[in-house]
């Protein structure tokens, strides 16, 4: 779909609908409304005046303008109460009022931002604005048969008269489209079927996205991974017919004189437990657990297209998880690369496997902040549900810089306590640490887990997406399934992110 951003009235726009805003419990239209309502004789202000349109949150309303305005349409979006207004409430709002167009099988639309006395700034709405538009009318179909009755939308034009927003709005667009792109990417590779998403095909995704972006990559196969002494990643695929691979990326936006930050990503391609079998109910969703990988490889993606003046190296350690005569068992001792051995008290634990000599393996870069992002427990989902990431870490300033992406971005993260008394949990008798702790604080003892192999000095912060990937139904602009959760949080940090001061290269 093609976004765009021109200068008009809204008087004077020709299109098939066109999507105008109102505050909650304003007496009065105001804005691109307002205008449209004195030009067609009070067409909206009805709506009012009878109660059938209030402007709460996300409530539309269809109007036809019977030639009295150059839309055919126009469709009214309640913005909720004025004061409450947020980039991310327009975000939903956008989202639901596109998805309301979609619905009149138009090939194209407009809407005007103009909603008089906004408190969201204008480039910052057409921001959000055009990030509900492409994630709300997302849909992955690439494996359905073509409807002939279903028709995909085309263009979406913002318009505005007001030359100097126009010209901000432009490129918060273009912006948008880009980090919507990669965010779109990580859904698609999530949602296609683990038969064609093995870990070799996901490196192979990994490869056409650097070569698209002139991005140098590295991939690791089992032989390599052996001599390095990667027991544990390759200890996690050995039931696999579709051997492990390690993808290592690395963008360079600062120059060699700069520490990058370094973003390691899950991919297990298919959890099917291993051993220890995952119940059948549900496990066709297991196909899920490389969002964080997933979401390497599109962040990796945005920061090249977007020129983002940092250093960013990205780390995909993938493989299948399946039971087989070869497969790992519980009660092994596994050698990481880091040295340290680890006791398997479940296969069902097996991303903090590989995480552990990917993460080990990143101290290479020596890293200025060193992020991974994973499906890593249902303890997470269970404790949060699946609106809030979990976020633990050992750096404050990351941390900080990550809460505001996701003030921003509306993909909230909530920190847990790394809570260093629950390491005896994961203690083990006959090896340097036990790969799970059981069940009680299960999210916490899986960073402190992944902490082991974060060398010392090194910032570093882990963010559990088990239950933000993938969501059970449509809501607001995520569809129902893959949600590619983490790419914009992750862009808007790396935007935002200052190197330190207080050091050469730091």
């Amino acid at each position: 779909m093609k976004l765009s951003v021109i200068r008009k009235a809204p008087i004077q726009c020709e299109t098939e609908a066109l999507i105008v805003g109102h505050h909650e419990n304003s007496q009065y239209f105001e804005g691109a409304a307002k205008a449209l309502d004195e030009v067609s004789g009070g067409l909206l202000s009805y709506l009012l005046d009878t109660g059938d349109f209030r402007g709460r949150k996300n409530e539309t309303v269809l109007l036809y303008s019977r030639d009295l305005l150059p839309a055919k349409r126009v469709l009214l979006v309640g913005l909720g109460k004025r004061d409450d207004l947020t980039e991310e409430k327009l975000r939903v709002a956008m989202a639901g009022a596109s998805k309301r167009i979609r619905e009149l099988k138009v090939k194209e639309f407009a809407l005007s931002l103009d909603f008089g006395d906004c408190k969201v700034p204008a480039e910052r709405a057409a921001q959000a604005a055009a990030e509900g538009i492409m994630l709300g009318l997302h849909r992955f179909s690439a494996y359905k048969k073509e409807d002939p009755d279903s028709i995909e939308i085309l263009s979406a034009t913002i318009i505005d008269q007001r030359a100097a927003h126009v010209k901000i709005m432009k490129s918060a667009v273009r912006e948008a489209e880009t980090i919507c792109n990669a965010a779109i990417l990580a859904r698609n590779l999530v949602a296609t079927p683990p038969s064609e998403m093995t870990p070799a095909l996901l490196a192979r995704e990994a490869r056409r996205m650097c070569r698209n972006t002139s991005i140098p990559i590295k991939v690791l196969e089992p032989p390599a991974m052996k001599r390095m002494g990667m027991h544990a990643l390759l200890a996690v695929g050995r039931g696999s017919a579709h051997p492990p691979r390690l993808a290592i990326m690395e963008y360079q936006g600062a120059g060699r004189g700069k520490r990058p930050v370094v973003l390691v990503g899950k991919g297990i391609t298919f959890d099917s437990g291993g051993v220890n079998l995952k119940p059948a109910s549900g496990m066709e969703q297991m196909k899920d657990d490389m969002a964080g990988a997933a979401t390497v490889i599109a962040v990796l993606k945005a920061a090249a297209e977007l020129e983002l003046p940092i250093n960013l190296a990205g780390i995909v350690p993938a493989a299948e998880n399946m039971p087989d005569g070869q497969a790992y068992k519980p009660g092994d001792i596994l050698k990481s690369y880091s040295g340290q051995t680890i006791e398997v008290v479940s296969t069902d634990a097996e991303g903090r496997l590989i995480l552990a000599d990917a993460l080990s393996y990143a101290k290479r870069f020596k890293p200025a902040a060193l992020i991974d992002i994973a499906t890593l427990t249902g303890a997470c989902v269970i404790a949060l549900g699946d609106y809030l990431t979990g976020m633990l870490g050992n750096d404050d300033r990351i941390k900080e810089g990550i809460r505001a992406a996701a003030e921003r971005t509306g993909e909230v993260v909530w920190e847990l306590p790394l809570w260093e008394e629950y390491e005896d949990l994961i203690k083990s008798d006959i090896a340097d640490m036990k790969n799970t702790g059981g069940r009680a604080a299960g999210t916490i003892t899986a960073a402190l887990f992944l902490k082991k192999f974060v060398e010392d000095g090194i910032p570093w912060v882990h963010l559990d997406i088990a239950g933000t990937s993938f969501s059970p139904k449509d809501k607001g602009y995520l569809q129902k399934g893959p949600t590619g959760t983490g790419v914009r949080l992750l862009v808007d940090f790396l935007k935002n992110w200052t190197y330190r001061t207080d050091g050469p290269n730091s």
